[in-house]
């Protein structure tokens, strides 16, 4: 399914980056090649680039000096898959040091990373500490978590005992399950809107863009991650944010990773910006793209950008 965009097609420069271990990711490129600020989306679990349509056409708008990066993790979207043993999040990290290094090899940057995104781009920043500051000038970390993923809300059904039944399915019969999830996607239907979206109304072309791009990610990618989010913990890279500007945003109704993920973020990176957005869920980036990108206009003048007065407002 593609999502109709109001930035021209033309604008949209497509490229391949080839990971350490050969797997291609499909990356997208918009703004000037030689932007003095390179901003790149980092997406979340079973998501793709489409997910940020809104939120990155309104930083266009809004930031016409700006490039806006963003690319499809390995097994997601466009991207290659990989093996198994390589869904990750230290692996992660390691992609998005290789598409920056394609991409953006000097100048400026500024991570936003959603969910998965978010905890990518710490992941990034522990991995490579010495960047925070002079490559890496602003992070935003959007509806993410930096540990306990386990402990609140939807996570912690990934402590039952059925996730490890599951994965083990999954690797027995791959194909087979991955007909069982499409059925249990439309089984699961309201629930799934619920922890996603919030209490908030939703256009329909939202919700079939966030149903699509779930149901497109393959069973194996799904599944292989879940274990890697039971042993993530990034807690003490948070203090080295304090050295940058840092947005820390979610919705009041997230049911993936409540709030108080957040204010935690928040409360151990000093001077950081904590945004709450009334009655949105996890989907935050689709539901209210009109505040979010608000948000990261604001980091991005902090982190050293021009911010063009433009008009961010748009139908979503």
């Amino acid at each position: 399914m593609s999502m109709p965009s109001t930035i021209a097609t033309s604008a949209e420069r497509r490229a391949t980056v080839s990971t350490a271990d050969g797997v291609a990711l499909a990356v997208r490129e918009y703004g000037p090649r030689d932007a003095d600020l390179t901003v790149v989306l980092v997406h979340g679990h079973c998501l793709r680039t489409a997910s940020w349509t809104y939120v990155r056409d309104a930083l266009l708008r809004r930031y016409t000096g700006a490039r806006v990066v963003c690319y499809d993790h390995r097994g997601h979207g466009d991207s290659a898959a990989a093996s198994r043993r390589t869904y990750n999040l230290e692996q992660l990290g390691h992609d998005l040091r290789d598409v920056l290094d394609a991409v953006a090899p000097s100048g400026p940057v500024v991570l936003v990373g959603h969910s998965m995104g978010g905890m990518t781009a710490l992941t990034y920043a522990g991995q490579r500490p010495h960047e925070i500051g002079t490559r890496i000038v602003g992070v935003a970390l959007i509806a993410t978590a930096a540990n306990g993923l386990a402990d609140a809300g939807f996570g912690r059904l990934l402590r039952n005992p059925v996730v490890s039944v599951f994965q083990a399915a999954v690797r027995r019969a791959p194909g087979a399950m991955h007909r069982a999830k499409l059925l249990a996607c439309k089984v699961l239907a309201p629930v799934i809107r619920t922890a996603e979206f919030g209490d908030r109304k939703v256009s329909p072309r939202v919700l079939a863009l966030a149903n699509a791009m779930r149901n497109q990610t393959p069973i194996v990618t799904m599944a292989s991650f879940l274990s890697a989010f039971m042993a993530y913990d990034q807690t003490d890279v948070l203090p080295v944010l304090a050295t940058i500007p840092t947005l820390v945003l979610c919705g009041s109704a997230d049911l993936m990773t409540p709030p108080s993920h957040s204010v935690a973020i928040a409360a151990a990176v000093e001077y950081s910006d904590l945004v709450m957005v009334d009655g949105a869920g996890h989907s935050v980036i689709l539901e209210q793209p009109g505040q979010v990108a608000e948000a990261i206009g604001r980091l991005m003048t902090r982190a050293g950008g021009r911010v063009e007065d433009a008009d961010l407002a748009f139908a979503a």
